[in-house]
């Protein structure tokens, strides 16, 4: 099983039996998420920024 998702889009998360499958998944995920977001009013994306840290 993999599991993938959008960290722009808070909640908007799939998976797939394959990588290939998770990412068709995430693909529609994505359009009824942003459909669902513009539908209530909400901001369509959030902003994501990556740090690094030691370990």
């Amino acid at each position: 099983m993999v599991v993938v998702e959008c960290p722009a889009i808070p909640g908007c998360i799939s998976q797939g039996k394959t990588e290939d499958e998770a990412l068709t998944n995430i693909r529609e995920a994505i359009v009824a998420c942003l459909e669902a977001r513009a539908e209530h009013g909400m901001p369509l994306t959030v902003a994501v920024r990556e740090v690094e840290v030691a370990v």
